[in-house]
């Protein structure tokens, strides 16, 4: 589990788990319609390279999406500057001091900060080429371990077993945090854009950037709690470019709204693995100490793993 974190392999480990459990999800629905093994097999196949290849377009969808929106300077830009320009009249003058004055500031203090960190930025462009493939490589070996059904544990030795075992385990771990994560991040989403969309507006508001926002507010509710301070905090500074009360009423709505998730996270994510918030905070913060955003993001998965191994040991 170190070693993927070390080695730079998360993503293409999350991939290759997320292509392997929704094949395993849908297969017996697919299975029950052929009575053949050779049929069952090809049926099984043929729905982990769909799978394969409906993930690569939503992957491709995504990133067409955000760069469509970063790179259009008659858009983002311009908004971002009026976001500034109406925000600097309606903050404190103590936050006003550290923003941008303008759209111009923002993108000298862009180029100052990629002149200064060139190396860096080099760095982040070879990674994510290696991302790009590693997650590539780890949704085809996924679909490929799904297709093969071994032999039971009994049948197996020591170390076969053992490692089998650990396996199934990590990725029933998986399976419970990220789709559990993903139930709530898209009611999150829905009670969001409904707020963005069809609430503000009733009252004559209408905010820029709310299809970026909307879709910022599910990838980053993908992380549990950590998430939905990014997307709220975006979403309430672009209220204060329209104006302070709707800064607050959406400040407010926000809020209430996680209140209640956290309901409905004790019920799908504490259910799953018997945690308390507190507990996965704590233990992404020192993930993300010791591997970065890599180890923020795999922290809840190797919590509810953990847990269950020690729990399963009598340990705790």
């Amino acid at each position: 589990m170190f070693l993927v974190l070390f080695l730079r392999l998360l993503g293409g480990l999350l991939a290759g788990l997320l292509v392997y459990e929704l094949v395993h999800l849908l297969a017996p629905a697919l299975q029950k319609r052929f009575t053949n093994e050779r049929a069952r097999l090809f049926a099984v196949a043929a729905l982990a390279v769909l799978t394969v290849a409906i993930l690569a377009v939503l992957a491709l969808y995504t990133i067409a999406f955000f760069k469509s929106n970063l790179e259009n300077p008659s858009g983002l830009t311009q908004r971002v500057g009026d976001i500034l320009s109406e925000a600097r009249t309606k903050l404190p003058g103590w936050i006003v001091d550290v923003l941008p004055g303008s759209a111009d500031d923002l993108k000298a203090l862009a180029m100052n900060w990629l002149e200064d960190n060139a190396k860096e930025v080099q760095q982040i462009g070879s990674r994510a080429v290696h991302l790009s493939v590693h997650v590539l490589v780890g949704m085809v070996i996924g679909a490929l371990v799904s297709l093969g059904v071994g032999p039971p544990l009994s049948q197996m030795h020591p170390l076969t077993a053992a490692l089998t075992e650990r396996a199934r385990r990590f990725a029933e771990a998986f399976r419970r945090i990220v789709f559990a994560q993903v139930r709530i991040s898209f009611l999150n989403t829905i009670f969001t854009g409904i707020f963005l969309f069809l609430g503000l507006p009733l009252f004559g508001v209408r905010l820029p950037l709310t299809n970026f926002l909307v879709t910022v507010t599910f990838f980053a509710g993908l992380l549990p709690i950590i998430g939905n301070l990014i997307s709220n905090t975006l979403i309430t500074i672009v209220s204060l470019s329209v104006s302070i009360y709707v800064a607050i009423a959406a400040l407010v709505f926000l809020i209430v709204l996680h209140k209640l998730e956290y309901f409905l996270n004790a019920r799908i994510v504490g259910s799953q693995i018997q945690a308390r918030a507190w507990e996965l905070l704590l233990a992404m913060i020192v993930m993300d100490a010791a591997f970065g955003i890599p180890g923020l993001i795999a922290a809840p998965i190797y919590y509810a793993y953990i847990t269950r191994e020690l729990g399963d040991a009598g340990l705790i």
